[in-house]
């Protein structure tokens, strides 16, 4: 992609998260986003079909963007841990992410219940990548790393989920050193010796 357009797609998707952040999905038209891009809407229509397709390109965006930069590896469980931690806070601390559970929650339950998106994939892989490299070193527990990601997705993303409404239980800080100690049992190959 020309850096052009790359600099167009970069500043509808932009639009679009002010537009939704302001007025949420359910009342962002394309022709809300095209206009604070200060573009037509004919062009925003060249990059996606509609609006929808736009939501789900930022939704990717924004969720991608919290994994891990660059190729940090983990030198133990603990490191690990506390790397799925940061990133599944990273995505709890979303503006997107607390603007969807709170103006479209039907909709956010869409993105985690309902569908698998290229967001979770992406975040699978990676997670899937980290314990493989951990397998390897001998900090995690056997077992198929595609399984055992797809279950520190599903614990992180419930997390991430309900964290705001057990906050009275969970405060911030508990919550990221529970979650630890989840994931941190989880993968502990000590943990699930038999």
């Amino acid at each position: 992609m020309a850096d052009g357009a790359l600099d167009t797609e970069t500043a509808i998707l932009d639009a679009a998260l002010a537009e939704v952040l302001a007025h949420g999905i359910r009342r962002t038209t394309a022709s809300d986003i095209a206009r604070r891009c200060g573009i037509a809407r004919q062009t925003l229509y060249r990059y996606w079909p509609d609006a929808q397709a736009v939501f789900a390109a930022l939704v990717t965006r924004e969720l991608v963007a919290a994994l891990p930069a660059g190729e940090r590896e983990c030198a133990d469980l603990d490191e690990l841990a506390g790397l799925l931690v940061e990133t599944a806070d990273r995505v709890r601390r979303l503006p997107l992410v607390d603007r969807l559970r709170d103006t479209d929650p039907e909709l956010f339950a869409h993105y985690i219940l309902d569908r698998l998106g290229t967001s979770q994939r992406a975040i699978h892989a990676e997670t899937a990548r980290r314990i493989a490299d951990g397998q390897r070193a001998g900090f995690v527990r056997p077992g198929d790393p595609a399984q055992l990601a797809a279950m520190v997705l599903l614990i992180a993303q419930s997390a991430v989920q309900s964290a705001p409404l057990l906050a009275e239980w969970l405060p911030e800080d508990a919550w990221r050193t529970e979650l630890g100690h989840a994931l941190h049992g989880y993968l502990s190959p000590r943990e699930h010796r038999r």
